[in-house]
């Protein structure tokens, strides 16, 4: 039986979603979860550092437009994150969920 392995970029856009869902999973709960909230912005975080280490490597192909803006996206994500993780808010995961779903859409394509 052949095991696929699935390719960073299919990874990297399944890992996106999966941070995604949670948020919008917290958001949709009654009464606001605060613990799942920070669990959920520690889990983007994670992601989102690494998103970034691997744009800043010397050896990363892409080019320097799309390096600056993905830059951009990551520390938003970073800094939205974190502030969530300091003090849990519906309202301020949207802006997550939504990058996140995007980008995610742009790795698939």
């Amino acid at each position: 039986m052949a095991q696929r392995t699935a390719n960073p970029r299919e990874r990297d856009a399944q890992l996106l979603l999966r941070a995604a869902a949670r948020f919008t999973a917290i958001q949709n709960t009654e009464p606001f979860d605060r613990k799942a909230a920070r669990e959920a912005a520690t889990f983007n975080r994670k992601l989102w550092t690494i998103f970034l280490s691997s744009v800043m490597r010397a050896e990363n192909p892409l080019d320097a437009e799309t390096k600056a803006n993905l830059r951009r996206i990551a520390l938003f994500s970073l800094n939205r994150s974190s502030r969530i993780e300091i003090n849990p808010e519906a309202a301020g995961m949207t802006a997550l969920i939504s990058i996140n779903r995007n980008v995610a859409e742009g790795l698939k394509n």
